[in-house]
């Protein structure tokens, strides 16, 4: 069977699960992937040392794969953690068992754990380093993992979800609207990979690496750790399905080679496409 497979990070919700049902409506079976199984799962996603936070979040990798069902395509929930090489690994194993080689990378899911929001003065090495491997090395072992196949088979596509945090400096300290170093810094070197993989694999005309940036997205895990209080009043927002739309476009149109190698501000070429209807909604002064 010619089956196309794309194998996503933190695809329990948010923009991981708006990209599942974005690519199987583009006739893609996906792989989703995070923590969290099923549907009332406990994980901690508290940003700041000594602060942790277990309170259940919407959404499950079991929802994410009914949703992609009832859209007519096949769905494989595995768990994984960014932390954890063993479950990374194990998803990859599985896929590859199940269905046969990834197709497209999407690497999504970031860490949420101690640090992610701390100032540089209460930051420690130890929650550093947890930043640094589940958002630089894991991802960066995933794309080791599928590029290979990726080669030997002459075509496949990974997009990076990187971070406006790691592009710019911020207006405010962390926890007043703006963003701690350990996370941008982390999201500023994860930036850095499909520049220097479009230029390896230069002669490789049937590989694709893109950056995708999403700008403020308004996602489950955004309202429950109060970051949408915090940057409301310098962004509008958008929902999960802007930077969904264009993972799917980059990834099955033509037209998106003109970006490989490239970072992608998707809420600017959403717009400028037309990909979600109805978005952006007309500002209050403009209605």
């Amino acid at each position: 069977m010619d089956r196309r497979i794309a194998f996503i990070t933190g695809a329990s919700r948010g923009i991981g699960a708006a990209a599942a049902l974005a690519l199987a409506d583009r006739g893609y079976d996906v792989v989703v992937t995070a923590r969290t199984l099923a549907t009332g799962e406990t994980h901690d996603h508290g940003n700041r040392a000594g602060q942790p936070d277990y309170r259940p979040l919407p959404g499950s990798l079991e929802e994410t794969a009914a949703a992609v069902r009832a859209r007519g395509r096949e769905a494989l929930a595995l768990r994984l953690d960014l932390l954890d090489p063993e479950s990374l690994a194990a998803a990859v194993d599985e896929t590859e068992k199940c269905w046969g080689p990834v197709d497209v990378l999407v690497n999504n899911g970031i860490v949420q754990t101690a640090g992610v929001m701390d100032l540089v003065r209460d930051l420690c090495a130890d929650n550093v380093e947890r930043i640094y491997r589940g958002n630089v090395l894991a991802p960066l072992w995933l794309v080791q993992r599928v590029l290979p196949g990726m080669v030997a088979r002459g075509q496949g596509t990974i997009v990076n979800m990187v971070s406006e945090s790691g592009l710019t400096d911020p207006q405010a300290p962390a926890g007043e609207g703006g963003w701690g170093f350990a996370y941008s810094s982390s999201k500023a070197a994860f930036g850095r990979l499909v520049g220097v993989l479009a230029a390896e694999y230069r002669d490789h005309p049937g590989l694709r690496f893109f950056n995708v940036e999403p700008g403020f997205i308004v996602t489950e895990m955004v309202k429950a750790t109060g970051l949408l209080d915090q940057f409301a009043s310098q962004w509008r927002g958008a929902p999960p399905e802007v930077p969904a739309a264009v993972i799917a476009w980059l990834v099955t149109e033509e037209a998106g080679s003109e970006w490989h190698g490239q970072t992608v501000f998707a809420q600017k070429l959403c717009k400028k496409l037309g990909l979600v209807s109805g978005w952006p909604p007309p500002r209050p002064a403009d209605a």
